[in-house]
Protein backbone atom coordinates (compact mmCIF):
# COMPACT_ATOMS: atom_id res chain seq x y z
CA UNK A 1 0.00 0.00 0.00
CA UNK A 2 1.73 3.55 -1.00
CA UNK A 3 0.91 6.59 -1.54
CA UNK A 4 -2.49 8.35 -1.00
CA UNK A 5 -3.81 4.54 -0.02
CA UNK A 6 -0.97 4.72 3.01
CA UNK A 7 -2.81 7.55 4.52
CA UNK A 8 -5.68 6.34 6.43
CA UNK A 9 -8.29 8.53 8.56
CA UNK A 10 -9.23 6.52 11.42
CA UNK A 11 -11.87 7.03 13.43
CA UNK A 12 -11.36 5.94 17.29
CA UNK A 13 -14.09 3.44 18.62
CA UNK A 14 -14.24 6.02 21.20
CA UNK A 15 -15.34 8.65 18.92
CA UNK A 16 -17.92 6.08 17.52
CA UNK A 17 -19.64 4.69 20.89
CA UNK A 18 -19.31 9.11 21.62
CA UNK A 19 -21.79 10.05 18.71
CA UNK A 20 -24.56 9.11 20.71
CA UNK A 21 -24.14 11.38 23.66
CA UNK A 22 -25.16 15.37 24.27
CA UNK A 23 -22.55 17.30 22.87
CA UNK A 24 -20.91 14.28 20.95
CA UNK A 25 -22.09 16.19 17.28
CA UNK A 26 -20.02 19.55 17.99
CA UNK A 27 -17.12 17.70 19.09
CA UNK A 28 -16.85 15.87 16.05
CA UNK A 29 -17.87 18.73 13.83
CA UNK A 30 -15.24 20.54 15.30
CA UNK A 31 -12.33 17.59 14.64
CA UNK A 32 -13.87 17.51 10.87
CA UNK A 33 -12.95 21.19 10.94
CA UNK A 34 -9.51 20.50 11.95
CA UNK A 35 -9.06 17.75 9.49
CA UNK A 36 -10.56 19.40 6.67
CA UNK A 37 -8.83 22.92 7.41
CA UNK A 38 -5.52 22.50 6.60
CA UNK A 39 -3.79 25.87 5.32
CA UNK A 40 -0.18 25.45 4.14
CA UNK A 41 2.27 27.73 4.85
CA UNK A 42 3.29 27.63 1.32
CA UNK A 43 0.89 27.86 -1.62
CA UNK A 44 1.15 28.05 -5.65
CA UNK A 45 -0.15 31.88 -6.27
CA UNK A 46 -3.62 31.96 -6.54
CA UNK A 47 -4.57 29.04 -3.59
CA UNK A 48 -3.97 31.29 -0.88
CA UNK A 49 -7.03 30.64 1.46
CA UNK A 50 -7.59 27.12 0.26
CA UNK A 51 -7.93 24.69 2.59
CA UNK A 52 -6.48 20.79 2.34
CA UNK A 53 -7.45 17.63 3.94
CA UNK A 54 -4.97 16.74 6.89
CA UNK A 55 -4.81 13.40 4.70
CA UNK A 56 -3.91 15.44 1.65
CA UNK A 57 -1.39 17.13 3.40
CA UNK A 58 0.24 14.27 5.16
CA UNK A 59 1.03 12.64 1.42
CA UNK A 60 2.56 15.49 0.67
CA UNK A 61 4.51 15.65 3.19
CA UNK A 62 5.89 12.46 3.48
CA UNK A 63 4.53 11.78 6.44
CA UNK A 64 3.57 8.32 6.96
CA UNK A 65 1.63 8.66 10.25
CA UNK A 66 0.49 10.88 12.44
CA UNK A 67 -1.73 11.15 15.96
CA UNK A 68 -3.00 14.19 17.99
CA UNK A 69 -5.14 15.01 20.80
CA UNK A 70 -7.17 18.29 21.06
CA UNK A 71 -7.83 19.56 24.52
CA UNK A 72 -10.67 21.92 24.98
CA UNK A 73 -12.96 23.05 28.25
CA UNK A 74 -10.21 20.93 30.61
CA UNK A 75 -10.80 17.47 28.80
CA UNK A 76 -9.49 15.82 25.72
CA UNK A 77 -11.93 16.80 23.08
CA UNK A 78 -11.12 13.96 20.92
CA UNK A 79 -8.11 12.08 19.66
CA UNK A 80 -7.13 10.36 16.27
CA UNK A 81 -4.21 8.59 14.65
CA UNK A 82 -3.95 8.92 10.86
CA UNK A 83 -1.85 6.85 8.44
CA UNK A 84 0.37 3.48 9.04
CA UNK A 85 3.22 3.28 11.65
CA UNK A 86 5.81 2.06 9.00
CA UNK A 87 6.12 3.46 5.29
CA UNK A 88 3.81 1.47 2.88
CA UNK A 89 3.07 -0.88 5.62
CA UNK A 90 -0.18 -2.37 6.90
CA UNK A 91 -0.29 -1.36 10.58
CA UNK A 92 -2.23 1.98 11.18
CA UNK A 93 -1.30 4.60 13.89
CA UNK A 94 -4.23 4.42 16.50
CA UNK A 95 -4.30 6.40 19.73
CA UNK A 96 -2.55 3.94 21.70
CA UNK A 97 0.43 3.68 19.11
CA UNK A 98 3.45 5.09 20.78
CA UNK A 99 6.22 7.78 19.43
CA UNK A 100 9.06 9.09 20.77
CA UNK A 101 8.49 12.80 22.19
CA UNK A 102 11.74 14.00 21.76
CA UNK A 103 12.81 17.51 23.70
CA UNK A 104 9.11 16.97 24.66
CA UNK A 105 10.86 14.80 27.12
CA UNK A 106 11.84 17.58 29.19
CA UNK A 107 9.03 19.40 30.54
CA UNK A 108 7.68 16.04 31.83
CA UNK A 109 11.42 14.95 33.53
CA UNK A 110 11.00 19.32 34.99
CA UNK A 111 7.76 18.12 36.86
CA UNK A 112 9.10 15.00 38.27
CA UNK A 113 12.32 17.00 40.18
CA UNK A 114 9.75 20.07 41.02
CA UNK A 115 7.57 16.98 42.69
CA UNK A 116 11.45 15.86 44.47
CA UNK A 117 11.66 19.56 45.53
CA UNK A 118 8.11 19.65 47.50
CA UNK A 119 8.87 16.22 49.32
CA UNK A 120 12.34 18.24 50.51
CA UNK A 121 14.51 15.94 48.82
CA UNK A 122 16.01 18.92 45.82
CA UNK A 123 16.13 22.71 46.10
CA UNK A 124 15.51 24.96 42.92
CA UNK A 125 17.97 27.21 44.19
CA UNK A 126 21.39 25.05 45.79
CA UNK A 127 24.42 23.66 44.22
CA UNK A 128 23.52 20.64 42.38
CA UNK A 129 26.98 19.09 43.49
CA UNK A 130 26.05 18.75 46.53
CA UNK A 131 22.90 15.94 45.77
CA UNK A 132 25.13 14.48 42.30
CA UNK A 133 26.94 11.27 43.67
CA UNK A 134 27.95 9.30 40.32
CA UNK A 135 29.40 12.62 38.66
CA UNK A 136 30.03 16.27 39.74
CA UNK A 137 29.96 19.41 37.47
CA UNK A 138 33.58 20.22 36.40
CA UNK A 139 35.26 23.70 38.04
CA UNK A 140 35.21 26.62 35.56
CA UNK A 141 36.49 30.08 35.64
CA UNK A 142 33.49 31.55 34.18
CA UNK A 143 31.49 30.03 37.36
CA UNK A 144 32.89 32.77 39.57
CA UNK A 145 30.86 32.19 43.15
CA UNK A 146 27.88 31.55 41.08
CA UNK A 147 26.23 27.94 41.22
CA UNK A 148 24.59 25.69 38.81
CA UNK A 149 21.50 24.80 40.32
CA UNK A 150 18.51 23.19 39.82
CA UNK A 151 16.14 26.19 38.51
CA UNK A 152 18.85 27.24 35.95
CA UNK A 153 19.11 23.78 34.67
CA UNK A 154 15.14 23.89 34.04
CA UNK A 155 15.27 27.03 32.54
CA UNK A 156 18.33 26.35 30.30
CA UNK A 157 20.41 29.58 31.80
CA UNK A 158 23.26 27.23 33.81
CA UNK A 159 25.63 28.13 31.31
CA UNK A 160 26.17 24.31 30.17
CA UNK A 161 27.09 23.14 26.65
CA UNK A 162 25.38 20.41 24.57
CA UNK A 163 22.03 21.33 22.87
CA UNK A 164 20.94 18.26 21.68
CA UNK A 165 21.69 14.17 21.23
CA UNK A 166 21.50 11.60 18.02
CA UNK A 167 20.45 8.94 19.70
CA UNK A 168 22.09 5.51 19.26
CA UNK A 169 20.99 3.34 16.38
CA UNK A 170 20.37 -0.41 16.61
CA UNK A 171 22.91 -2.65 18.17
CA UNK A 172 24.94 0.29 19.32
CA UNK A 173 26.71 0.12 22.73
CA UNK A 174 25.36 2.42 24.86
CA UNK A 175 26.72 4.72 27.33
CA UNK A 176 26.02 5.88 31.33
CA UNK A 177 24.85 8.92 32.48
CA UNK A 178 28.70 9.49 33.63
CA UNK A 179 29.85 9.02 29.93
CA UNK A 180 27.57 11.01 28.41
CA UNK A 181 28.54 13.92 30.73
CA UNK A 182 32.06 13.60 30.14
CA UNK A 183 31.61 13.07 25.77
CA UNK A 184 33.47 9.35 26.92
CA UNK A 185 32.75 7.00 24.39
CA UNK A 186 30.90 4.81 23.48
CA UNK A 187 29.03 8.37 23.74
CA UNK A 188 28.46 9.72 20.53
CA UNK A 189 28.50 13.88 21.80
CA UNK A 190 30.88 15.99 23.27
CA UNK A 191 31.31 16.49 27.38
CA UNK A 192 28.72 18.99 29.09
CA UNK A 193 30.94 21.56 30.50
CA UNK A 194 30.12 25.44 31.75
CA UNK A 195 31.21 27.57 29.58
CA UNK A 196 28.69 30.85 30.27
CA UNK A 197 28.16 32.48 33.28
CA UNK A 198 24.95 31.55 35.04
CA UNK A 199 21.83 33.46 34.19
CA UNK A 200 23.83 35.37 31.53
CA UNK A 201 22.15 34.09 28.64
CA UNK A 202 19.51 31.98 27.46
CA UNK A 203 20.78 29.00 25.60
CA UNK A 204 18.97 25.57 24.92
CA UNK A 205 20.79 23.07 26.50
CA UNK A 206 19.91 18.80 26.12
CA UNK A 207 23.30 18.11 28.60
CA UNK A 208 22.16 20.40 31.31
CA UNK A 209 18.64 18.12 31.45
CA UNK A 210 21.14 14.73 31.69
CA UNK A 211 22.70 16.73 34.79
CA UNK A 212 19.24 16.33 36.24
CA UNK A 213 18.64 13.13 35.18
CA UNK A 214 22.03 11.86 37.16
CA UNK A 215 21.09 14.52 40.13
CA UNK A 216 17.34 13.11 40.51
CA UNK A 217 18.91 9.33 40.47
CA UNK A 218 21.53 9.95 43.10
CA UNK A 219 19.09 12.11 45.36
CA UNK A 220 16.74 8.82 45.50
CA UNK A 221 18.48 6.14 44.61
CA UNK A 222 16.19 4.79 42.18
CA UNK A 223 16.94 4.64 38.54
CA UNK A 224 15.57 7.06 36.21
CA UNK A 225 12.78 5.49 34.34
CA UNK A 226 11.61 4.11 37.15
CA UNK A 227 11.43 6.90 39.15
CA UNK A 228 9.89 9.16 36.56
CA UNK A 229 6.72 6.86 36.66
CA UNK A 230 6.23 6.70 39.98
CA UNK A 231 6.48 10.55 40.36
CA UNK A 232 4.84 12.25 37.18
CA UNK A 233 3.57 8.87 34.85
CA UNK A 234 1.23 6.65 36.86
CA UNK A 235 -0.24 9.36 38.95
CA UNK A 236 -1.42 11.49 35.83
CA UNK A 237 -2.67 8.40 34.57
CA UNK A 238 -0.16 8.47 31.22
CA UNK A 239 -0.50 4.21 31.17
CA UNK A 240 0.90 4.46 27.91
CA UNK A 241 4.29 6.40 28.24
CA UNK A 242 7.71 5.22 29.71
CA UNK A 243 10.72 6.13 30.04
CA UNK A 244 12.79 3.17 29.53
CA UNK A 245 15.27 3.14 27.07
CA UNK A 246 16.28 0.72 25.16
CA UNK A 247 12.35 0.51 24.76
CA UNK A 248 11.29 -2.72 26.18
CA UNK A 249 10.19 -5.58 23.99
CA UNK A 250 7.05 -5.54 25.02
CA UNK A 251 6.74 -1.86 23.95
CA UNK A 252 7.40 -3.11 20.39
CA UNK A 253 4.28 -4.09 18.98
CA UNK A 254 2.64 -0.21 20.00
CA UNK A 255 5.56 1.57 18.89
CA UNK A 256 5.73 3.47 15.34
CA UNK A 257 8.77 3.32 13.07
CA UNK A 258 10.92 6.59 12.80
CA UNK A 259 11.17 8.33 9.22
CA UNK A 260 13.65 10.82 8.28
CA UNK A 261 12.48 14.05 6.89
CA UNK A 262 12.25 11.96 2.97
CA UNK A 263 10.58 9.48 4.29
CA UNK A 264 12.85 6.64 4.78
CA UNK A 265 12.08 4.25 7.65
CA UNK A 266 14.94 4.51 9.80
CA UNK A 267 16.97 1.20 10.49
CA UNK A 268 16.38 -1.00 13.07
CA UNK A 269 12.55 1.10 13.20
CA UNK A 270 14.35 4.22 16.18
CA UNK A 271 17.20 5.47 17.80
CA UNK A 272 17.88 4.91 21.80
CA UNK A 273 18.01 7.94 24.13
CA UNK A 274 20.17 6.92 26.99
CA UNK A 275 19.65 10.32 27.84
CA UNK A 276 16.12 10.23 28.59
CA UNK A 277 14.84 13.40 30.33
CA UNK A 278 16.52 15.13 27.63
CA UNK A 279 14.82 12.90 24.91
CA UNK A 280 14.06 9.27 25.97
CA UNK A 281 9.63 9.33 26.58
CA UNK A 282 7.58 7.49 24.38
CA UNK A 283 3.97 8.64 24.58
CA UNK A 284 1.17 9.20 22.80
CA UNK A 285 -1.10 12.53 22.23
CA UNK A 286 -3.45 11.60 24.61
CA UNK A 287 -1.22 11.17 27.70
CA UNK A 288 0.31 14.49 26.89
CA UNK A 289 -2.62 15.99 26.84
CA UNK A 290 -3.51 14.63 30.40
CA UNK A 291 -0.01 16.18 31.02
CA UNK A 292 -0.84 19.70 29.64
CA UNK A 293 -4.43 19.13 31.40
CA UNK A 294 -2.53 18.42 34.25
CA UNK A 295 -1.06 21.60 34.41
CA UNK A 296 -4.02 23.80 33.67
CA UNK A 297 -5.40 22.49 36.56
CA UNK A 298 -2.93 22.91 39.23
CA UNK A 299 -2.59 26.16 38.04
CA UNK A 300 -6.33 27.32 39.06
CA UNK A 301 -6.41 24.97 41.91
CA UNK A 302 -8.43 22.24 40.67
CA UNK A 303 -6.39 19.48 40.87
CA UNK A 304 -2.66 18.95 42.67
CA UNK A 305 -2.31 15.36 41.48
CA UNK A 306 1.60 16.42 41.41
CA UNK A 307 2.42 19.32 41.96
CA UNK A 308 0.98 22.43 44.16
CA UNK A 309 -0.46 25.02 42.46
CA UNK A 310 2.28 27.38 44.48
CA UNK A 311 4.55 25.22 42.00
CA UNK A 312 3.00 25.16 39.33
CA UNK A 313 2.92 29.14 39.03
CA UNK A 314 6.38 28.78 40.22
CA UNK A 315 6.90 26.48 37.01
CA UNK A 316 5.14 29.06 34.69
CA UNK A 317 7.13 32.05 35.84
CA UNK A 318 8.65 33.32 32.76
CA UNK A 319 12.56 33.81 33.34
CA UNK A 320 15.60 34.22 30.59
CA UNK A 321 14.12 33.80 26.86
CA UNK A 322 10.90 33.41 28.03
CA UNK A 323 11.23 30.57 29.59
CA UNK A 324 9.70 29.13 32.68
CA UNK A 325 10.87 25.46 34.46
CA UNK A 326 10.80 23.39 31.44
CA UNK A 327 8.93 25.36 29.33
CA UNK A 328 8.62 27.68 26.65
CA UNK A 329 5.87 30.79 27.96
CA UNK A 330 4.24 32.61 25.06
CA UNK A 331 1.32 35.18 25.10
CA UNK A 332 0.64 37.42 27.57
CA UNK A 333 -1.94 37.93 30.46
CA UNK A 334 -5.16 35.23 30.27
CA UNK A 335 -3.37 34.51 27.16
CA UNK A 336 -0.22 33.07 28.46
CA UNK A 337 0.48 29.33 26.45
CA UNK A 338 2.72 27.20 27.55
CA UNK A 339 4.62 24.72 25.49
CA UNK A 340 7.61 22.54 23.98
CA UNK A 341 8.64 21.28 20.39
CA UNK A 342 10.72 17.63 20.16
CA UNK A 343 12.47 16.13 17.12
CA UNK A 344 14.22 12.93 18.07
CA UNK A 345 15.70 10.91 14.91
CA UNK A 346 12.70 10.36 12.56
CA UNK A 347 10.36 11.83 15.14
CA UNK A 348 8.21 15.32 15.77
CA UNK A 349 6.44 16.57 18.38
CA UNK A 350 4.17 19.84 19.32
CA UNK A 351 2.88 20.47 22.90
CA UNK A 352 1.01 23.56 23.08
CA UNK A 353 -1.37 25.06 26.24
CA UNK A 354 -3.28 27.46 27.66
CA UNK A 355 -2.01 28.68 31.52
CA UNK A 356 -5.58 29.90 32.08
CA UNK A 357 -7.95 28.30 29.49
CA UNK A 358 -8.54 24.53 29.04
CA UNK A 359 -7.13 24.54 25.50
CA UNK A 360 -4.34 22.98 23.79
CA UNK A 361 -2.93 20.25 21.51
CA UNK A 362 -0.81 17.39 21.22
CA UNK A 363 0.58 16.03 17.59
CA UNK A 364 3.18 13.38 17.24
CA UNK A 365 4.58 12.68 13.94
CA UNK A 366 6.67 9.02 12.86
CA UNK A 367 8.61 11.17 11.09
CA UNK A 368 10.88 14.30 10.85
CA UNK A 369 9.44 17.67 8.68
CA UNK A 370 11.12 20.54 8.09
CA UNK A 371 8.24 22.30 6.60
CA UNK A 372 6.16 23.34 9.72
CA UNK A 373 3.58 20.82 9.09
CA UNK A 374 2.91 20.51 12.27
CA UNK A 375 2.33 23.92 12.84
CA UNK A 376 0.06 24.21 9.65
CA UNK A 377 -2.01 21.04 12.20
CA UNK A 378 -1.75 23.50 15.11
CA UNK A 379 -2.89 26.73 13.35
CA UNK A 380 -5.82 24.83 12.24
CA UNK A 381 -6.91 23.82 15.54
CA UNK A 382 -6.44 27.25 16.93
CA UNK A 383 -8.89 28.90 14.24
CA UNK A 384 -11.51 26.02 14.87
CA UNK A 385 -11.45 26.48 18.83
CA UNK A 386 -10.73 30.39 18.30
CA UNK A 387 -7.77 30.77 20.27
CA UNK A 388 -7.22 33.89 21.23
CA UNK A 389 -4.03 35.68 20.03
CA UNK A 390 -2.51 32.43 18.55
CA UNK A 391 -0.54 33.60 15.76
CA UNK A 392 -1.20 32.54 12.27
CA UNK A 393 1.58 31.96 9.74
CA UNK A 394 1.05 33.92 6.46
CA UNK A 395 0.60 32.30 3.13
CA UNK A 396 3.73 32.51 0.91
CA UNK A 397 2.92 32.01 -2.58
CA UNK A 398 4.99 30.82 -5.60
CA UNK A 399 4.69 30.91 -9.60
CA UNK A 400 5.83 27.80 -11.85
CA UNK A 401 7.93 29.18 -14.43
CA UNK A 402 8.64 26.81 -17.49
CA UNK A 403 11.86 24.55 -17.59
CA UNK A 404 13.64 26.57 -20.03
CA UNK A 405 13.33 29.90 -18.52
CA UNK A 406 15.04 28.55 -15.17
CA UNK A 407 17.78 27.14 -17.21
CA UNK A 408 19.00 30.74 -17.30
CA UNK A 409 19.88 31.00 -13.87
CA UNK A 410 22.06 27.94 -13.80
CA UNK A 411 25.96 28.37 -13.12
CA UNK A 412 27.90 29.32 -10.82
CA UNK A 413 28.18 32.89 -8.79
CA UNK A 414 31.26 33.84 -6.96
CA UNK A 415 31.30 36.69 -4.29
CA UNK A 416 33.49 37.94 -1.17
CA UNK A 417 31.14 36.32 1.31
CA UNK A 418 28.92 33.99 -1.21
CA UNK A 419 29.52 31.21 -3.58
CA UNK A 420 27.03 29.26 -4.71
CA UNK A 421 26.09 27.33 -7.68
CA UNK A 422 22.71 26.80 -9.51
CA UNK A 423 21.19 23.66 -10.76
CA UNK A 424 17.74 22.68 -12.72
CA UNK A 425 16.56 19.14 -11.85
CA UNK A 426 12.98 18.50 -13.38
CA UNK A 427 10.64 21.71 -12.79
CA UNK A 428 12.74 22.54 -9.77
CA UNK A 429 15.48 25.29 -9.23
CA UNK A 430 18.35 24.34 -6.58
CA UNK A 431 21.11 26.42 -5.04
CA UNK A 432 24.06 24.88 -3.20
CA UNK A 433 25.92 27.58 -1.26
CA UNK A 434 29.59 26.65 -0.85
CA UNK A 435 29.51 24.13 2.93
CA UNK A 436 26.01 24.02 2.89
CA UNK A 437 23.55 21.33 1.72
CA UNK A 438 20.67 21.72 -1.60
CA UNK A 439 18.04 24.71 -1.10
CA UNK A 440 15.41 24.61 -3.46
CA UNK A 441 14.65 27.91 -4.66
CA UNK A 442 10.82 28.99 -5.53
CA UNK A 443 9.67 32.08 -8.01
CA UNK A 444 8.24 34.85 -6.47
CA UNK A 445 8.26 36.25 -9.98
CA UNK A 446 10.32 36.28 -12.89
CA UNK A 447 14.36 37.19 -11.42
CA UNK A 448 13.17 37.04 -7.78
CA UNK A 449 13.15 33.72 -5.69
CA UNK A 450 13.20 32.44 -2.14
CA UNK A 451 14.01 29.48 -0.23
CA UNK A 452 10.89 27.71 1.25
CA UNK A 453 10.26 28.05 4.96
CA UNK A 454 13.16 30.56 5.76
CA UNK A 455 13.15 34.50 5.05
CA UNK A 456 16.31 33.81 2.29
CA UNK A 457 15.23 35.86 -1.13
CA UNK A 458 17.82 35.48 -4.39
CA UNK A 459 16.96 38.11 -7.06
CA UNK A 460 18.62 37.63 -10.25
CA UNK A 461 20.11 40.52 -12.31
CA UNK A 462 20.62 40.77 -16.15
CA UNK A 463 23.03 42.81 -18.11
CA UNK A 464 21.72 44.55 -21.04
CA UNK A 465 21.91 41.93 -23.31
CA UNK A 466 19.46 39.93 -21.05
CA UNK A 467 21.76 37.31 -19.60
CA UNK A 468 21.94 36.86 -15.83
CA UNK A 469 25.06 37.95 -14.43
CA UNK A 470 24.46 38.51 -10.64
CA UNK A 471 23.16 36.85 -8.01
CA UNK A 472 22.14 38.86 -4.67
CA UNK A 473 21.11 36.78 -1.66
CA UNK A 474 19.26 39.02 1.23
CA UNK A 475 19.66 36.74 4.30
CA UNK A 476 18.69 38.17 8.05
CA UNK A 477 18.56 42.00 6.91
CA UNK A 478 22.43 41.46 5.19
CA UNK A 479 22.98 41.54 1.19
CA UNK A 480 25.26 39.50 -0.62
CA UNK A 481 26.23 40.02 -3.85
CA UNK A 482 27.62 36.83 -6.25
CA UNK A 483 28.89 37.46 -9.97
CA UNK A 484 28.17 34.90 -12.61
CA UNK A 485 31.65 32.92 -13.49
CA UNK A 486 31.55 33.13 -17.10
Amino acid sequence: MTGMLAVRLLLPLALLTAASLPGADSSLDRRSGVENGILPLLVEKGRAGQTVSLTERMAEQKVAGLSMAVVHNGRIDWASGYGVTEKDGENQVTNETLFLAGSVSKPVAAVGALALVQQGRLTLDGDVNKGLVSWKVPPAEVLGDELVTLRRLLRHTAGLTVHGFPGYAEGKALPTGPQILDGEKPANTEAVRVDLAPDTQWRYSGGGYTVLQLLVSDVTGVPFAELMQELVLAPLGMSSSTYANPLPTGHHASASTAHWVTGTPVKGKWHTYPEMAAAGLWSTPSDLARFVIAIQDAFQGRSETVLTQEMTKEQLSKGLGDWGLGLALRGDGENTRFGHGGRDAGFDTLLEGYVRRGDGVVIMLNGNNDTGFATEIAQAVARQYSWPDYPQSGQREFITLPAEELEAYVGQYKGDDLEVKVRVSGPHLYAYPQGQGRLELLAESADIFFVPYRGDRVTFERNEDGDVETALLERRGETLRADRVP
